[in-house]
């Protein structure tokens, strides 16, 4: 069969912390992390500009310490650094796939990670390196779906696609609500006045007042990053 053609030229993954437990309650599964890297190397070789905003969650969450007494900031920024020890990670697994990285923190840590700067970020992207974004955008009080937005568009990617464990966005939480009813499609607007966990409201606005599409899938299927790429109908897409 001929290899699929992609719909995108451009993209960024917003990948979760809990993608790499695998079946590990908390840290990373280093055999999950080879998985999803050889997907992505499969997105790569396609020829798409990649970029990864990854998450923390799998070593710490701000809310946790913020629940716990902690002060917000404090804690957000512990967890922003849980994000730059996923991306030192996935950097370390895509380049076993033969896949030059580069990992971009928006906290300046310059021993292990590049500070953002746009213009060059872009020109990774353009000599098809995989760009991967860590540490939000470097600031307490801003989840990284706000970043993977923010990203996404100083970047121009054409769309952002979500990964996530269910297979799009539902009426409800499906692992809870055994009637709710997936979107096959699904407005902005109405994700906002809905409700909807999609994304957090600052990260939908930006993409909707920018005309930014998202594509909701199931990252536990294997080859969903690549039919997502390729414009097939999976998931959920948000427009």
């Amino acid at each position: 069969m001929p290899e699929p053609k992609p719909a995108y030229r451009r993209v960024l993954l917003k990948l979760s912390g809990e993608a790499l437990l695998g079946a590990r309650s908390q840290g990373i599964d280093f055999e999950r992390i080879t998985a999803i890297a050889a997907e992505l190397k499969e997105i790569h070789d396609l020829g798409v500009e990649l970029a990864v905003m990854i998450g923390g969650g799998n070593i710490f969450r701000g809310n946790r310490g913020t629940e716990a007494g902690m002060d917000r900031a404090s804690a957000d920024q512990m967890g922003l650094l849980a994000t730059v020890i996923n991306g030192i990670a996935l950097q370390d697994a895509l380049e076993k796939q033969g896949v030059v990285t580069r990992h971009i923190s928006a906290i300046e840590i310059k021993s292990v990670a590049e500070p953002f700067i746009r213009r060059r970020v872009v020109r990774h992207l353009e000599k098809g390196r995989v760009v991967v974004f860590s540490a939000g955008i470097g600031s307490p009080y801003f989840t990284t779906d706000t970043a993977a937005a923010l990203r996404a568009l100083e970047i121009k990617a054409e769309v952002i696609l979500k990964a996530t464990k269910v297979d799009g966005v539902y009426t409800a939480d499906p692992m809870k609500d055994k009637k709710a009813k997936q979107f096959h499609s699904i407005r902005f607007m109405d994700v906002l006045k809905r409700g909807l966990q999609v994304m957090d409201a600052t990260a939908i606005s930006l993409c909707k007042d920018n005309n930014l599409p998202i594509i909701v899938f199931n990252l536990k299927q294997r080859g969903n990053i690549k039919r997502a790429v390729c414009g097939e109908n999976i998931g959920t897409k948000v427009y």
